[in-house]
């Protein structure tokens, strides 16, 4: 067999086993997970144990109170985010027309359209 085909065949797929094993290895602590146990499973269990490790670990905390784009229940803003400058602007309609606030058109139509 050739040197450059065993490289191919062989060095290729176990640097990625390596890859993925060093990679469950430093992340599994973030999540509070044992990183030995998780590597080991990812390197032991070619690609399946590695999507086991990413499917397994938990979610990291959200905080809602902290994320500026959680959507409060300010009803000027529809739960958009909304710049400090921005927040005295008239609202745009569709097309970038002024908002009508109170009209009882459903599909809100400019002027001149009747249906």
């Amino acid at each position: 067999m050739q040197p450059l085909v065993a490289v191919i065949l062989v060095g290729v797929p176990l640097m990625w086993l390596v890859g993925f094993a060093a990679y469950a290895y430093v992340d599994a602590p973030k999540y509070g997970m044992n990183p030995r146990k998780w590597a080991l499973i990812s390197f032991a269990v070619p690609l399946f144990g590695f999507f086991a490790y990413i499917f397994e670990r938990g979610e990291q905390g959200y905080d809602a109170d902290t994320d500026p784009y959680a959507g409060g229940s300010d009803e000027r803003t529809g739960g958009f985010a909304v710049h400090e400058s921005r927040q005295g602007e008239e609202r745009l309609g569709p097309a970038g027309t002024e908002a009508d606030d109170d009209a009882d058109d459903e599909w809100n139509d400019p002027d001149g359209v009747d249906l």
